[in-house]
């Protein structure tokens, strides 16, 4: 196999050759990461054949999930992303165990007062979703939260509503504003099976990756990662001295377009150890993935990237990594004019006037 071959098996497997369905994409995905909701809604919007804004949170929801990060992903994964201690800890309003957040030396609650908390919030959300500040603003009022408290609950970071999130009973709605709402009745699934069922997406959406791939997106360990490979059905091939795996699914042999507008945190990037990406060289790596922990929207251009972008306004600024003919600075204004044809384009070529 070729690494040639390899880059165009992950775009096709990426829905970025052929766009699939917006609820096939986020599954086969395992979500797309949310820090910024723009970039995740515009990660599906690019693998999506029937993508419209007005409906494009319908079946999605906003979670912890994968490497302890916000995801969106359909709502009908609930149970495989939120394991409940092994279906222990599912919807059970009781925290007088050791906890990650309440070793904290700033934690203020007591276990009496997150159930206190929770209580309040479940029992506002039972009239429907709340924004984050609405909920704040109603544990002041009828619970009498103190600054101290909200620093604990409402923690930046997670903290007590967080706890709530992972024990299935509410979730973040898949919308630009912080909102919450409770989740949907679920049976989780067990940990260990609800992994290898994540591993087996992976393989077969994000393959042929190495070990060293799956080490890095799923933050596990070599052994975990050959555990589930010796339980998948994949296939292995070698290449440039590094042996890569998959799970084929036998789709058409479709060249991805020429210039694809990749999401900042897009599954492209984020999906393989960074420092021997296909796709990205080494001399532009602190140009998409940031010391700061920010993953840039990135410009793709025959398999390569090209650039960075962003949008303010109305209008798409496009940087490249270099100057390119004509030929090129053509196609990337088709494809953003295409994207966004009531936005103006700029290019940081020096032929292009902004």
């Amino acid at each position: 196999m070729t690494i040639r071959e390899i880059k165009a098996m992950r775009l096709a497997n990426q829905f970025l050759a052929t766009p699939g369905k917006k609820l096939e994409a986020v599954r086969a995905l395992n979500g797309v990461q949310a820090q910024f909701f723009a970039n995740a809604m515009h990660a599906l919007r690019i693998r999506s054949c029937d993508w419209d804004e007005a409906t494009a949170g319908d079946g999605l929801v906003k979670n912890w999930t994968v490497r302890g990060t916000v995801h969106v992903f359909a709502e009908d994964d609930l149970p495989l992303f939120m394991h409940c201690g092994n279906g222990r800890d599912y919807r059970r309003n009781e925290w007088s165990g050791y906890s990650f957040w309440n070793r904290r030396d700033a934690w203020a609650l007591t276990p009496e007062r997150q159930k206190m908390l929770a209580d309040t919030i479940l029992d506002a959300l039972s009239a429907g979703p709340r924004t984050r500040e609405e909920l704040k603003e109603i544990c002041r009022l009828r619970a009498g939260m103190t600054s101290a408290e909200e620093d604990s609950m409402f923690n930046q970071w997670g903290g007590g509503i967080r706890e709530m999130c992972e024990r299935g009973f509410l979730h973040y709605t898949a919308q630009q504003e912080k909102t919450f709402a409770l989740s949907p009745s679920f049976t989780p699934i067990p940990e260990e099976e609800a992994m290898l069922e994540i591993a087996r997406r992976y393989f077969t959406y994000y393959g042929p990756a190495t070990v060293h791939d799956a080490m890095y997106w799923f933050h596990a360990t070599a052994s975990q990662v050959t555990k589930w490979l010796g339980a998948l059905p994949v296939t292995a091939a070698a290449c440039g001295g590094k042996t890569y795996y998959s799970i084929p699914r036998g789709i058409p042999d479709r060249d991805a377009p020429r210039c694809l507008f990749l999401a900042g945190f897009d599954p492209l990037m984020l999906g393989y150890e960074k420092k021997e990406s296909l796709f990205l060289a080494p001399e532009h790596l602190r140009r998409i993935f940031s010391l700061a922990g920010i993953v840039m929207p990135a410009l793709l251009l025959d398999g390569t990237v090209a650039g960075k972008w962003k949008i303010k306004g109305r209008r798409v600024t496009v940087e490249l990594f270099g100057d390119r003919p004509a030929r090129d600075l053509a196609e990337i204004r088709g494809a953003a004019e295409r994207l966004w044809p009531d936005h103006a384009v700029s290019l940081s070529d020096p032929r292009e006037t902004p």
